[in-house]
């Protein structure tokens, strides 16, 4: 094993550690969710308080609106009535009935201000919720995805090709080696023809030489009558030559 793949491994097997010790991505993102769940439940109920608040006090204020209203006119008909006195106790209550109301007003106001903050609140937190969901599903499924990667790549580990490859190795060259051979043998056979054919084209023309010697030494007995055996010529052709050497 060379030395980039030693650190390669080493390098993996810290990472792999670090990944197992951190927090479980789809755990947070569950807890995330659930909190979130919580704090919107709390935000509803903050709603749905403001909002009784503010029909209760607006309730109070136009009730109080009404009192005013009422003892005016209970004023107005004791005044008509010569009833003075008793329209001095009616204009008494219709001002305490103005003041109470006078009162109430800000506190409406404000209960209505809180209410209205908390309902955008709750609709922006829907929002998020709405987008969390959404988010948290694509990173679970590429947390899932990684942590089956890491799974994958450890186990892969785990193998060794290298016995394997060697083998490829060693069939490689053996089918380089028969590739020679053959290539060997394929020209061996084409030198072992031609030199069939060279010898079969010097053996005709050592004949012909010899021929032409024959003609040259014994030219009337070379000229054979037709239809004669040519090796009955070529035997009467030696004869000729021999005698022409044997003569003193």
């Amino acid at each position: 094993m060379g030395f980039f793949d030693r650190l390669s491994r080493l390098l993996r097997a810290n990472l792999n550690d670090l990944v197992s010790k951190a927090e479980d991505p789809v755990k947070v993102l569950d807890q995330a969710m659930i909190d979130m769940q919580a704090e919107l439940v709390k935000l509803r109920q903050a709603v749905a308080t403001a909002l009784a608040s503010q029909r209760r006090l607006k309730s109070q204020a136009d009730q109080a609106e009404g009192q005013a209203g009422h003892w005016l006119e209970r004023a107005e008909q004791a005044l008509r009535a010569g009833e003075e006195d008793l329209a001095r106790q009616a204009l008494t209550r219709r001002r305490a009935s103005l003041e109470t109301h006078q009162a109430l007003a800000p506190q409406l106001e404000a209960a209505t201000g809180q209410a209205e903050a908390l309902k955008q609140s709750l609709l922006k937190l829907e929002g998020k919720l709405s987008e969390a969901k959404t988010r948290k599903n694509m990173l679970k499924a590429r947390a899932q995805a990684a942590q089956a990667q890491v799974q994958l790549q450890n186990s892969v580990e785990g193998l060794s090709t290298d016995s394997a490859m060697a083998a490829f190795e060693r069939m490689e060259e053996k089918v380089e080696a028969l590739e020679a051979v053959s290539a060997v043998n394929v020209e061996l056979a084409g030198t072992n023809l031609e030199s069939r054919f060279m010898a079969l084209e010097g053996t005709e023309s050592v004949n012909a030489e010899l021929s032409a010697l024959k003609r040259q030494i014994n030219p009337a007995a070379h000229d054979k009558a037709p239809g004669q055996p040519q090796a009955k010529a070529d035997d009467t052709d030696l004869e000729a030559l021999r005698r022409s050497i044997e003569q003193p």
